[in-house]
């Protein structure tokens, strides 16, 4: 990272319509001294992955609440891949089984925090994990 404070960007993917956590998340991370965007709501996996490869981000953070995890998280890893930004950290928020968060850590989800989730936690493990 070299001196650059930590971009990410925050994306709320589909019909999902609950973004109080992600507005709480970004703002814990500003707070933190990361530049964040954030997407607003309703977007395409295609929207959010434009964004931030235009953006340059360290970071790309998909709340979810929608029970539709298991086909947009997939789709903005591979649309991540195709277009050669695979280097781009996927991490999540929301609501999501355990079982369903292995499946995706298989394909390459960083990491995903439920609700409860103390906000230092994600700055901690972020910090770390964008070295």
């Amino acid at each position: 990272m070299s001196g650059r404070r930590i971009r990410i960007l925050i994306a709320k993917v589909g019909l999902d319509g609950h973004d109080r956590g992600a507005k709480v998340v970004a703002r814990a991370l500003r707070d933190a001294g990361m530049e964040v965007i954030y997407t607003g709501l309703h977007r395409t996996a295609d929207e959010v992955v434009n964004a931030a490869i235009q953006e340059d981000v360290d970071v790309l953070g998909i709340s979810s609440l929608s029970g539709a995890h298991l086909t947009i998280f997939p789709k903005v890893m591979d649309l991540l891949e195709s277009r050669g930004a695979d280097d781009i950290l996927v991490v999540g928020g929301g609501i999501m089984t355990p079982a369903d968060q292995e499946a995706l850590k298989a394909r390459g989800l960083a990491y995903f925090w439920g609700p409860g989730t103390h906000t230092g936690d994600i700055i901690t493990c972020l910090r770390e994990a964008v070295k």
